[in-house]
């Protein structure tokens, strides 16, 4: 596994925001290659505990390897967060002192041509990110119907073209099916206006996250997991969450901020009748990457961390 390799972004002030204690419980709902894992199990004692979630069992198999000589517990779980209190439940633990999530996708899944992601590599459309589940992105493309492709793309995409794109994609199939993402470029290409293409940007780039947030329903469990991820907390956790585009740093920003109101009335009501308490501190505003990390890993240059602490 030594061939995996991701560079975390936001290193050093995800563990500024997460205030790791060396006894404590923390649990990672991303591990990935245990880029950040790796730099909390450091910091715990023999008496600490990492909890490691991923659906990957790439990323499994290369955290297992990574964190084989730290002194804390470690426990790695190949699952998905949207099921953190199963988890947690599973593990005999009613509370947790810190929770992460580094959102998107890592640079072994993008890098590694047959898993489907990229849009620069010929390869059989897949995009799952748990290999386990049956649909693909081979299934969205051939099996959603045009509709349901433009609305896929205008909401997780953001694409502008999203109606024209599901045309082409529709109108492609019925000769047979597009199996490879470098059949899906040549439609996406087809379908979007040359004068669009020469103003710059790849244009299947929306596309194509438009559809691996369909495959692995990024944004559908999102609110959830993080409103799961604030009840697991011990009074004073941290939760850090990094997102990479604004679909679900919106998501992420708005359920915080839900979670941080006390009167959840109906901005007519004279008097407060709610009587809700706030769950969580935010903490500071997000916080980008600095320009020296962005030069070394561009991929941090969309990153946002936000911080909250649980009441």
């Amino acid at each position: 596994m030594s061939d995996f390799h991701h560079i975390s972004v936001l290193p050093d002030e995800t563990l500024e925001a997460l205030c790791i204690q060396p006894n404590g419980i923390y649990v990672d709902c991303t591990l990935g290659g245990a880029g950040h894992a790796g730099r909390i199990a450091a910091m715990l004692s023999p008496a600490g505990r990492l909890i490691g979630i991923d659906q990957d069992e790439t990323a499994i198999a290369a955290a297992s390897e990574r964190l084989t000589d730290v002194s804390c517990k470690v426990t790695l779980v190949r699952d998905n967060f949207r099921h953190l209190r199963d988890i947690l439940a599973h593990e005999g633990l009613s509370a947790v002192d810190g929770i992460l999530f580094d959102l998107g996708i890592s640079s072994p899944q993008i890098d590694t041509a047959e898993r489907g992601f990229s849009y620069m590599q010929d390869a059989p459309l897949d995009m799952r990110m748990d290999r386990r589940r049956a649909r693909s992105a081979y299934t969205v493309v051939n099996a959603y119907t045009a509709a349901q492709l433009a609305g896929i793309f205008y909401t997780y995409g953001e694409e502008r073209w999203a109606k024209r794109i599901a045309a082409f994609i529709e109108a492609a199939r019925k000769s047979r099916p597009i199996e490879t993402t470098g059949q899906l470029v040549a439609v996406i290409d087809r379908a979007v206006p040359k004068a669009v293409r020469a103003k710059g940007g790849h244009p299947a780039k929306r596309v194509f996250q438009a559809i691996r947030i369909e495959v692995n329903e990024e944004l559908t469990i999102l609110a959830d997991a993080v409103k799961d991820a604030v009840h697991a907390l011990r009074v004073g956790g941290r939760l850090a969450v990094i997102t990479f585009h604004s679909l679900e740093d919106r998501i992420v920003k708005q359920t915080l901020r839900d979670l941080a109101r006390d009167c959840i009335c109906p901005p007519q009501t004279p008097v407060c009748i709610c009587g809700h308490a706030p769950e969580v501190r935010l903490i500071g505003k997000a916080r980008a990457a600095s320009s020296t990390e962005c030069a070394a890993n561009p991929r941090a240059k969309s990153a946002k961390l936000r911080v909250a602490e649980k009441l």
